[in-house]
């Protein structure tokens, strides 16, 4: 079985490389980063370490890389005849490698190729695959259109596993976390027969895509903008904190509420999962900057984001978010010289009264909701 893999990075090694390869795939790597293609090209493997105490090593083989801004016709060539196609390049990246699949969908008609495939977009959004697809279908005509209607299935996906940002001499080696959650959407499959162990395939993807961001992402942040407020630099730090661990715990009780009452999570096996993320998070062996992960604050204030969509479901439901609203309170304090998002925000705050950037960035129009984060910022 071969995988065509959009993302070289650790994400994409240190997780869904790992994945694919003990379902016992021949990997593909396909990425612009001339370094580590030409590593996977020169020795057709790498080594993963589990951030864990024993720090175990796993050697992924049967891989090899694609430099897609040199080589696209091989990148086209592996789609022709692959198995299965996924992606772990960031969400701002997939219209970008869009052209690409559609020519290799188009290669694989021109060659009468009729076994389904499913192309999986791994990113850290809500619809991902389907997004992806839109793209894709821009480059494809009617007749390309109706073969991937056909053939092709988009199925999103929800992938949860800490890759901490790191450098090491080996440009393959990569540490990730023990624990790691890749849901598929079973019914937007087009290929129902390849399922990978340790994947979950759930007939309604939507609860797990929420519960992972209103609990996982929502978390992380919080931990950040809080242990930033208090002058930490990385989480592992920050966490030791009281002050930082009891805002997340009242975090997460909150998106749980929302989420149990929206979705009917079981509450006891949804506070497991919660206690789980809470001892990821203070994970010694994971060193991770809070520069790093409160970046792009923006991003993170949107409308439909990690903050301010449980908000607005909670007050729908006339559930509690005061936690939530402290911290947002605090991402408007985030200061971050490195970060252009960061920066951007803080000139924002120079230049307009904060209602106005309160309202440019979340996108709220409920006047109550947005007077509540202009006194949290406050």
């Amino acid at each position: 079985m071969k995988a065509v893999h959009f993302g070289a990075g650790n994400i994409g090694r240190g997780f869904i490389g790992e994945v694919l390869a003990s379902n016992g795939f021949g990997i593909d790597f396909v990425d612009v980063n001339e370094t580590i293609i030409d590593a996977l090209n020169e020795r057709h493997g790498y080594t993963i370490e589990l951030a864990a105490p024993g720090q175990e090593q796993i050697t992924v083989k049967n891989v090899s890389g694609i430099n897609n801004g040199k080589h696209p016709e091989q990148v086209v060539a592996a789609i022709k005849d692959t198995n299965l196609v996924t992606t772990a390049i960031g969400p701002k990246i997939l219209k970008f490698i869009a052209p690409l699949i559609a020519q290799g969908i188009e290669a694989r008609k021109a060659a009468g190729n009729t076994a389904k495939l499913d192309v999986i977009a791994c990113e850290n959004m809500i619809g991902g695959s389907q997004s992806l697809k839109k793209d894709v279908y821009s480059h494809l005509d009617a007749e390309g259109k109706e073969f991937a209607d056909q053939y092709i299935g988009f199925p999103n996906a929800a992938v949860d596993r800490i890759v901490p940002l790191q450098k090491h001499d080996d440009p393959l080696f990569v540490s990730v976390e023990p624990f790691k959650e890749w849901v598929v959407d079973e019914q937007q499959m087009a290929n129902k027969d390849l399922k990978l162990k340790s994947v979950e395939y759930a007939p309604d993807l939507e609860p797990y895509i929420e519960r992972k961001l209103f609990s996982v992402n929502t978390g992380h942040a919080t931990v950040a903008y809080t242990g930033k407020s208090l002058g930490y630099e990385t989480i592992g730090d920050a966490i030791k904190d009281e002050k930082v661990l009891k805002q997340l715990k009242s975090v997460l009780k909150e998106t749980g509420d929302l989420l149990i009452a929206k979705w009917g999570f079981d509450r006891a096996k949804h506070e497991a999962y919660q206690a789980k993320i809470v001892s990821r998070f203070e994970n010694t062996y994971i060193s991770d900057d809070i520069a790093r992960v409160g970046r792009t604050p923006i991003r993170k204030l949107g409308y439909d984001e990690r903050f301010i969509r449980p908000i607005r479901e909670a007050k729908e439901r006339g559930l509690g978010y005061a936690h939530l609203l402290e911290t947002v309170g605090l991402i408007y304090h985030f200061d971050e010289p490195q970060d252009e998002e960061s920066q951007k925000l803080q000139a924002m705050l120079k230049e307009k009264d904060l209602e106005t950037v309160v309202k440019e960035t979340t996108g709220l129009t409920d006047q109550d909701l947005v007077a509540q984060i202009v006194a949290a910022v406050k």
